[in-house]
């Protein structure tokens, strides 16, 4: 019996998430995903379901009885091929400075963003398959010194760092740490509050090169999704 890959999608109820779930639903695989919301999931999953195999779990993923939960799920699909941190929260809007950041807002950044990422890969480590690709979502913020990005900046460029240890440590797995750069999406207009942000590309156009690494075989590394190729590159 052919193998059926499974992913799991954090933040899948909008932007990113939801662009890359709708994709790798139509090309039928079996599906995990979560959100905070409970109602924008549940629309998310009877749209996916029509597709495929979806399990959906509403919660937050700085929770360990929810990751627990995402990987009790897991254990009525099989093993995971591919999982995507995609949930992450950016902060105050607007962003303030540093010297006025509130420290247990930044301490709450720093657990979605951060550990949330590391602590549900711990979860899921006996489930995930040799091969398999972690996609860890970061932001041109984690390199460039943008002024009042001090919060969710450096808490992508932790993210970073992480993901350049882990895959040193875990040779066995693809690790991407991923830029989708600027997007029309709820996260960016509250990152710009009261702007037009019209003129940013919608989250579909940064799903071919998220498919690139989960389908191809590129080495772990950081990468920006709109510049890789369009089409896919086979193993």
């Amino acid at each position: 019996m052919p193998h059926i890959q499974t992913a799991l999608i954090t933040g899948a109820s909008r932007g990113l998430g939801l662009a890359l779930a709708r994709q790798l639903a139509k090309e039928q695989w079996n599906l995990v995903i979560d959100a905070r919301g409970d109602e924008a999931l549940e629309a998310t999953r009877q749209e996916l379901a029509r597709e495929t195999q979806v399990i959906a779990i509403a919660g937050d993923i700085t929770d360990a009885a929810h990751r627990q939960a995402l990987a009790d799920a897991l254990h009525t699909i099989g093993s995971l091929d591919v999982l995507v941190n995609n949930a992450s929260i950016l902060g105050p809007s607007p962003q303030p400075q540093l010297l006025q950041y509130p420290l247990e807002t930044l301490e709450q950044v720093y657990r979605t963003n951060v550990i949330a990422p590391l602590a549900l890969l711990q979860t899921l480590q006996p489930s995930l398959l040799p091969g398999a690709r972690i996609i860890n979502i970061t932001s041109d913020a984690a390199i460039e010194n943008y002024a009042g990005w001090g919060g969710y900046g450096s808490s992508k460029a932790a993210l970073e760092q992480l993901s350049h240890i882990l895959a040193a440590e875990q040779e066995a797995w693809r690790v991407y740490w991923v830029d989708p750069g600027d997007m029309r999406t709820q996260m960016h207009q509250e990152a710009f509050p009261g702007e037009d942000i019209s003129d940013r590309p919608l989250p579909e156009e940064s799903v071919p090169g998220l498919l690139q690494l989960i389908k191809g075989d590129y080495p772990s590394g950081r990468y920006q999704a709109r510049a890789l190729p369009g089409k896919e590159a086979h193993s």
